[in-house]
């Protein structure tokens, strides 16, 4: 390792890869640093006892990103179809382009029959904000076609149209800004039917966002081999391109007049431009010295803002066959158990005063009720698991908080083991009947265990509170692409921590931008 690079980038997860995979393509020296003992952050994978399972994202959904970076940096990714099906109760349906969407409506009302009326004035709004959305989706991102963008062409019947329509859309979507909740309460005050949509995500998730994530399960693929092959295959790429990724690499010190880091084993580096991919209240953190004081602003916001909702996950080993699994909810399943909603339980803060016992009690009122991810990777690759046998990943949104009340009153273990206990009865009566006597091995990870092993703040997956009163990122699409700027000198920023709302292809995408103004700045 020299003590002197190009490009130093901190982070290692979709955005930092992203980000060193261009920057080394273009011949720029890099060195990107990364405090876990592998790269990838919340994209990976791990094997127990025969099984795969995916640790952070499920599957990936395109959005007219991931193909077109694949291809320009020549990685070869096969991908398989990624299925999705929603349920609620003894009930789940199968999404699809063509029925999808009927298929949905009709699930919630067959569990509101009241409703029906108001259910179609939410499709026709799910329909009108799906087309708008469409843009950032419908042809591959003009951002990573370097060579479309020189063909006329390209540029006068493509990318011109797009952009138009970009342009027209985005304000239309932008005025949906309005938390999804409320919005549906426009349209119904039933609140289990606000809660089926709602449950599905973040609190105080943008309307337009919410909204259109129904076209984004549609969308969903599936990399052969787990979604750990995607920081492998980037990983790869910037070595065998000249390259440099340490990890088990914590920078805990940056000195930005002498463009200095300096990692947790006192070693020195030295850059010319640096790009933060990692957690930002870790960034100020380590900034020394006097600050500018728009920097000292940036970063009162930054320490006193929260990251959005977590996921608690139940990994399980068991010697269900894939056919029955897939009889039951398939590869990729939303499912609620019960219709009344998380909405009929108190907040739980409100039962700190009557002790452990009633937050215990809560707890699994709210296994009972709240809304699961399940994904089960062997049915999209048969060689992630032994023969007959199913690995399942079953997470569902869960407050950081909660979990840390448990931790501070040392019981945190107990909560792990009423969400063991807690879910394979309900999934057990719900779903896969006996689910309990078929598991032969099972792990549970918390908010706490993802800001441990990924230093995201608050476990954070995708950035960003919504709740917060000043949102620390950029949050306007049309202002994507000043998102990775930043009033520190010589440093730039790109990740999940850089734009709001932020899944794995806007990550991406500030990775990228992040690397062509860096590989901009250090030209010879």
């Amino acid at each position: 390792m020299k003590d002197t690079y190009d490009i130093l980038i901190v982070g290692a997860g979709a955005a930092g890869l992203t980000a060193a995979a261009y920057c080394s393509r273009a011949g720029r020296s890099v060195l990107l640093c990364e405090r876990a003992e592998k790269t990838g952050g919340l994209v990976g994978s791990f094997k127990r006892e025969g099984y795969l399972f995916d640790a952070g994202i499920r599957a990936f959904e395109d959005s007219g990103v991931i193909t077109p970076m694949l291809r320009s940096l020549g990685i070869a990714l096969d991908f398989v179809q990624n299925p999705v099906r929603v349920g609620i109760g003894d009930q789940i349906v199968q999404l699809d382009k063509e029925h999808g969407l009927d298929r949905y409506m009709d699930l919630l009302k067959r569990n509101f029959p009241d409703q029906t009326n108001e259910i179609d004035a939410i499709r026709s709004e799910i329909e009108r904000v799906m087309e708008y959305m469409s843009v950032l989706y419908g042809i591959e991102n003009p951002l990573f076609l370097e060579n479309e963008l020189k063909n006329p062409h390209y540029l006068l019947h493509t990318f011109l149209p797009w952009l138009i329509k970009y342009t027209v859309n985005i304000k239309k979507a932008n005025r949906l800004n309005e938390p999804i909740r409320l919005y549906l309460a426009r349209f119904t005050k039933c609140k289990p039917l606000i809660d089926m949509i709602c449950q599905h995500f973040f609190e105080e998730t943008p309307a337009f966002f919410a909204l259109s994530y129904f076209g984004l399960y549609l969308d969903y693929r599936y990399p052969v081999g787990g979604t750990g092959t995607l920081p492998e295959k980037l990983t790869e790429f910037v070595c065998s391109n000249g390259g440099e990724v340490l990890t088990n690499a914590e920078v805990v010190r940056i000195d930005i007049y002498k463009n200095e880091a300096t990692l947790q084993d006192g070693r020195t580096i030295h850059y010319l431009q640096l790009i933060w991919a990692a957690d930002q209240t870790a960034l100020y953190h380590a900034l020394i010295g006097p600050l500018p004081k728009t920097v000292e602003q940036k970063k009162d916001i930054v320490l006193h803002s929260r990251g959005i909702d977590s996921v608690l996950s139940l990994y399980l080993g068991t010697d269900l066959s894939p056919a029955i699994i897939e009889n039951a909810c398939g590869a990729h399943s939303f499912y609620t158990p019960d219709k009344d909603g998380l909405s009929t339980l108190p907040d739980w803060h409100s039962l700190r005063c009557e002790g452990p016992d009633a937050v215990r009690r809560w707890v699994i009122s709210f296994f009972e009720k709240t809304t699961y991810e399940i994904s089960v990777p062997v049915l999209r690759d048969a060689s992630l698991a032994s023969e007959g046998k199913s690995g399942f990943i079953i997470s569902t949104l869960f407050d950081y908080e909660l979990a840390s009340y448990f931790r501070d009153n040392e019981i945190y273990e107990e909560l792990k083991s009423l969400a063991q206990v807690t879910i394979l009865r309900v999934l057990g009566q719900k779903l896969l009947p006996r689910l309990s006597e078929h598991v032969s091995f099972a792990s549970c990870s918390t908010p706490l265990s993802i800001e441990r092993m990924t230093g995201a703040k608050h476990g954070a997956i995708t950035g960003w509170a919504y709740t917060n009163k000043i949102m620390p990122a950029e949050y306007r699409f049309s202002k994507v692409s000043r998102s990775v700027l930043t009033e520190i000198p010589n440093l730039l920023q790109c990740g999940m921590w850089t734009f709001s709302p932020a899944g794995l292809p806007v990550s991406i995408m500030t990775g990228k931008l992040a690397a062509d103004e860096a590989i901009r700045r250090t030209k010879p």
